[in-house]
């Protein structure tokens, strides 16, 4: 076969032969890429399935971890809840002697009361039954007091009766007699007054109509006369009164203008000799104000010059500084900023420690101090006397932090526990991962494993395999720990 593929690539032309080479290097390369197509589709397979292995163990893991530690807590709150059933009991026996006290003291008090209600019922009777004696001494007493009033009432209203109707009838007859005189009076009085008011209207009316006829002819008289020297004098003035009146009005208008001419030209001469006299002055003071002017507007001038080089040089020097302001402001909000991220998240980070405190560390936040009452003596005297080095100056202003880097310390401190703690529950998962490894190999069929000690064969109690077993405290001193995964934590707190 090959020698016939070289005849024909040798009756090829190169052209051909260039193009049959190509087309065995593009076939070469799609076998290549299905070889490496199915490898990865295998190494894929085999990775998935790995995987589900993997969670399939680590949930059992889990599920055996969750059954030995609910076993655990479960044992815990037994415990707990021995505790706390005791406690309540005895807590309801103190409740019912209190309560059978409060009874005794109840029915003693109602006692008290039933006594105290009889002993006031009693004692309100008699107050009643006095009352109401009193009551019919004294009823009795007004009815004989009301008795007595009516008769001297009775016998006075019968006096002052009859003496009542005594001096009516005392009144009637003055009264009558009174009337008597007084009517005969006025009939007299009236009759003269009538006769005299006739004669003196009759008489009036005669003088009234005797001095009417003679004014009115007098009066028609002097009216006559008086109308007749009218017409004459009216008559004769009227020409010299037309020409008095146009006299007298050109005599009025000339005074005027004369007089009106006149101040005009007295205020003329006041006003020009007041100007020659200004214009003097002025000229005399405007070449003083000038010269001064002209020397006040060089210096002016020359101040101005030198107060534009120093404003040009004031306000180079505030822009720069202007300019550092600027940067720095920038930066103090830059590092405020981050000062209150920082902050921020420091509060966040110490509300979610304190929802992970316990019932102690929230009761007594700050550690016991180890010193003598003697050291702290001695302590306070040295924090009370003044410093004398910059340190212990910069010192004292941090007073106040002093129970916050207690807490700290503590905190510290129980990071180092818990991370020896960590340091040995790690080597203790590992101890257990390694058995556990070796009970898996012990249950798998594998030439390998096979070919090895098998830990799950026990011959006389005994197996073939040394094993580094951990050294398991007692209950006793070793206390039993919740483990709580701090991703779930951070997923139901942040």
């Amino acid at each position: 076969m090959p020698k016939k593929g070289s005849k024909k690539v040798t009756k090829m032309t190169e052209e051909e032969q260039l193009l049959y080479m190509q087309q065995k290097m593009l076939e070469e390369e799609e076998m290549q890429k299905k070889k490496e197509d199915m490898l990865n589709q295998f190494l894929k397979d085999k990775l998935s399935k790995e995987e589900h292995n993997t969670r399939l163990n680590t949930l059992k893991l889990n599920e055996k971890w969750r059954t030995v530690m609910r076993e655990a807590k479960a044992a815990e709150l037994r415990k707990d809840i021995e505790i706390l059933s005791q406690t309540f009991e005895r807590i309801v026996d103190r409740k019912d002697g209190v309560i059978r006290a409060l009874t005794k003291d109840l029915e003693e008090a109602e006692e008290q009361y039933a006594t105290a209600l009889r002993n006031h019922i009693q004692n309100v009777d008699k107050l009643v039954d006095l009352q109401r004696s009193r009551l019919i001494i004294i009823e009795n007493e007004f009815e004989a007091e009301l008795a007595s009033l009516k008769e001297e009432f009775d016998a006075e209203r019968q006096q002052m009766i009859v003496q009542h109707e005594q001096e009516m009838t005392n009144l009637e007859d003055i009264m009558y007699a009174m009337d008597q005189i007084f009517g005969e009076v006025a009939n007299e009085a009236r009759q003269e007054f009538n006769s005299t008011r006739d004669d003196l209207k009759n008489k009036s009316l005669e003088e009234k109509h005797s001095l009417r006829v003679n004014l009115e002819g007098l009066v028609e008289d002097l009216w006559l006369q008086f109308q007749h020297a009218l017409k004459n004098y009216i008559d004769s003035t009227e020409d010299r009164k037309i020409a008095f009146e146009t006299l007298k009005a050109r005599d009025e208008k000339s005074a005027k203008e004369i007089e009106m001419q006149m101040k005009k030209l007295q205020k003329m001469q006041d006003t020009i000799a007041t100007l020659k006299v200004k214009i003097a002055a002025n000229s005399r003071k405007c070449e003083a104000q000038n010269k001064k002017l002209r020397n006040e507007k060089e210096t002016i001038k020359q101040h101005f010059l030198m107060q534009k080089s120093q404003m040009n040089y004031l306000r180079a020097r505030e822009h720069e500084r202007l300019i550092k302001l600027t940067l720095e402001s920038n930066a103090a909000i830059k590092t405020l900023k981050d000062v209150c991220d920082k902050g921020e998240h420091i509060l966040k980070m110490a509300e979610m420690c304190r929802k992970l405190e316990t019932e102690e560390e929230k009761v007594l936040p700050f550690y016991a101090s180890s010193l003598t009452p003697e050291e702290e003596n001695k302590v306070k005297h040295l924090m009370m006397m003044r410093p004398c080095e910059e340190l212990a100056e910069a010192m004292m202003d941090c007073v106040a932090l002093e129970q916050f880097w207690k807490r700290y310390n503590k905190v510290c401190l129980d990071q180092i526990v818990l991370q020896k703690e960590k340091h040995t529950l790690l080597q203790e998962n590992r101890r257990l991962r390694q058995l556990l490894k070796q009970y898996l190999d012990g249950i798998s069929v594998n030439e390998e494993i096979l070919s090895n000690l098998n830990p799950l064969i026990v011959i006389n109690n005994k197996t073939n395999v040394k094993m580094n077993m951990p050294v398991i405290e007692s209950a006793a001193s070793k206390p039993v720990y919740n483990v709580i995964e701090a991703a779930h934590i951070i997923n139901h707190t942040v």
